[in-house]
């Protein structure tokens, strides 16, 4: 099965995009805590990536809050279950490890969804920067703190000039939100 991938540029720096026909595999952040290189048997194809591409375009500049993008989850079925949770976090909204826990019907296994969002292959899309640790102001999201801060930023409508970075610590500002099954 052939691996494509593409580069593209964001305000979150530069962002590498995996798939193959199945859908979406993966997006890194090159400028994050683990970029990653394309492997030599990848081909290059921006035109596979041109729904992906135009979606990214369009939330970074406030017109979308939703992605309509096919994804290709190599996943573990509890990581599947708590990203499916995240996907479903409101715009500009945060919640806490503890608050998904609870919704997966196990409240104690806070350190294991953290773990299952920080594995997140596809952030952005799935909207793990909208996630925080009950216990700390701040998370290992895998772009890293200012690019979390960007993403939430503009989903608060705070941050319209992505060239200037917030240099403020995120606040610990936990809403409950309800799943709904």
């Amino acid at each position: 099965m052939t691996i494509q991938y593409c580069f593209t540029d964001s305000p979150v720096g530069r962002l590498l995009l995996v798939g193959n026909h199945q859908g979406l595999l993966k997006i890194n952040f090159q400028d994050g805590h683990t970029p990653m290189l394309p492997e030599s048997n990848w081909r290059k194809d921006a035109a596979f990536f041109m729904t992906a591409i135009i979606q990214l375009n369009e939330y970074f500049s406030g017109k979308r809050k939703k992605f309509s993008i096919r994804l290709n989850m190599d996943v573990t079925d509890f990581q599947k279950q708590v990203l499916a949770l995240t996907s479903r976090i409101p715009y500009g909204e945060i919640v806490s490890y503890s608050d998904i826990a609870k919704a997966c019907g196990k409240p104690k296994s806070i350190r294991a969804v953290g773990i299952a969002i920080s594995k997140n292959p596809f952030p952005i899309l799935i909207p793990c920067h909208r996630t925080e640790h009950v216990t700390k102001k701040t998370s290992d999201f895998v772009g890293g703190e200012k690019y979390k801060a960007i993403l939430l930023d503009l989903e608060k409508g705070t941050n319209k000039d992505f060239d200037e970075v917030s240099s403020r610590k995120i606040p610990l500002e936990v809403k409950a939100v309800k799943f709904s099954a």
